[in-house]
């Protein structure tokens, strides 16, 4: 049984870890897919794109380890299957059940190890990740001056270039707009001829221009009148230097880590766990202190009516009073206050209402994240109790049709889990139930494969569904046959 188990284990690694790269080669264009806008056109190094694929690449391993269990174990036990294998061990007296052992072993140590990967090693490279992702959403397009377009990428001045020689750096018919004084089009240069060449150390762009003119409309207010006047002042020159800042095009990695580590991604159970409590408890304190301060505008001025002199004094205490019989003097004030003091506790409510919601959102975003580590990691379990039996069932080897039916569970998975975490989110359903509402649909399935696979039973034999269409069929040529014989006997 040994040897059995070894070449089980064997079988069943090959296209585990064949798979899980395809799999992760798959997530990995799904997210380029989804970031390539922010990617084209910056002028990132080769080091920085690797850097960002191997970070997203590590984020992404929590999904690829089930979705890799399901094709290896739909591929093992096809391949088995369709070499007479699983046949060959039946008469050996090794059942189903048997052989699934090992290999349901085998991926509970893989769910551990996908756990202990999405709780200690993802969690760092999803700072790292989203600090990248962000530096580069804020890194300005690469510089690249394209003949008569114009060219914003410089903070207030726009550029544009008639024509650019062979080399790159020769330029004819510039134009450039300075808008520093933010007046619009006031200030423009213009030249023939010129060169741009980047400064040694790449700091800055030098812009030589040669027989050009200058304008300038400058604005000043006149001592005798408030209107505005624009004289103009033009003049010409035989060279010209402008020099332009290229900092801004490169600010790569000046960005503190700490300030993408209270993301729920970017943090281990405990540390979830931990600030799941702690905002559990900053939202019963709030609560009381909400309530504490929309009762603190319910009071009413009881001895302004009484007595006119006191009417600083208050109390808390619930009163009725017959506004009747208050003097037409006091009426205005009394109108007013209690004005004053319904705006008041309106705004106190909508405020905390509004900050109820925001810590809510944020208690949930960290539940979420804390039960997905657990849900994926059970995923890799059920995944295999669905791909072992139906390998054994359809016994067809290869990646054509398991890939097909890995396909059709894991879109199914995916979308259960879409769905039960927008019920987390926006439901008085508890969290926990959203997240685990892929694996409860999941498990019944599970189950019924098992069963059936491991009792041989005939309910999903392919033979049975083909007997059923063969006499499905000869029914319907049987009762053509009679209908004929007796249309003729008439």
């Amino acid at each position: 049984m040994k040897i059995i188990n070894r070449y089980l284990c064997k079988n069943f690694l090959g296209p585990f870890i064949l798979t899980f790269f395809v799999a992760l080669f798959v997530l990995l264009m799904q997210f380029l897919w989804k970031w390539v806008d922010e990617l084209v056109g910056k002028g990132l190094e080769i080091n920085v794109l690797l850097k960002l694929l191997f970070y997203a690449s590590i984020t992404l391993t929590s999904m690829a380890f089930p979705l890799a269990v399901l094709l290896a174990s739909l591929m093992t036990f096809g391949n088995m299957g369709e070499r007479y294998e699983i046949v060959a061990l039946k008469s050996a007296g090794v059942s189903i059940r048997q052989m699934m052992r090992p290999l349901a072993f085998l991926s509970l140590i893989i769910a551990v190890v996908a756990f202990e990967f999405s709780n200690e090693i993802i969690p760092r490279s999803a700072v790292k990740l989203r600090m990248l992702l962000f530096d580069i959403q804020e890194q300005k397009p690469a510089f690249n001056i394209d003949e008569g377009v114009f060219y914003y990428g410089f903070d207030n001045y726009t550029i544009r270039v008639g024509k650019k020689k062979a080399d790159g750096e020769t330029i004819e018919d510039v134009l450039i707009y300075d808008h520093s004084k933010h007046r619009g089009n006031t200030t423009v240069t213009y030249a023939k001829s010129g060169t741009m060449k980047m400064t040694p150390d790449k700091k800055y762009i030098m812009f030589t221009l040669y027989d050009g003119s200058y304008w300038d409309e400058a604005s000043y207010t006149s001592e005798r009148s408030s209107v505005n006047k624009y004289p103009l002042t033009r003049a010409t020159f035989s060279r010209q230097y402008k020099r332009f800042d290229l900092s801004e095009f490169s600010g790569m990695g000046n960005n503190d880590e700490s300030l993408f580590q209270s993301h729920s991604t970017a943090m281990s159970i405990g540390q979830l766990d931990e600030k799941i409590d702690t905002l559990k408890a900053e939202i019963k304190d709030f609560a009381f202190s909400a309530s504490d301060a929309f009762l603190a505008h319910l009071y009413f001025y009881h001895n302004m009516i009484q007595n006119d002199t006191n009417f600083d004094t208050i109390t808390t205490q619930t009163r009725h009073y017959d506004l009747s019989k208050v003097s037409p003097e006091l009426m205005p004030r009394i109108l007013q206050t209690a004005d004053s003091r319904a705006h008041a506790a309106n705004f106190a409510v909508r405020f905390s209402f509004q900050d109820m919601s925001f810590r809510t959102s944020q208690l949930w975003s960290y539940q979420i994240e804390f039960f997905r580590k657990f849900s994926l990691s059970l995923a890799c379990l059920l995944f295999f109790f669905i791909g072992a039996p139906l390998g054994s069932i359809i016994r067809k080897g290869g990646i054509g049709i398991p890939l097909v039916i890995t396909v059709v569970f894991f879109t199914l998975y995916f979308a259960i889990s879409i769905m039960g975490e927008k019920i987390a989110k926006n439901s008085p359903m508890p969290v926990w139930f959203g997240m685990f509402l892929s694996s409860f649909v999941l498990l019944p399935i599970c189950v019924f494969l098992t069963y059936h696979a491991t009792t041989d039973s005939a309910v999903l034999s392919p033979e049975t569904y083909t007997r059923l269409v063969e006499k499905i069929k000869n029914f319907k040529i049987f009762r053509k046959k009679s209908n004929e014989s007796s249309s003729t006997l008439s």
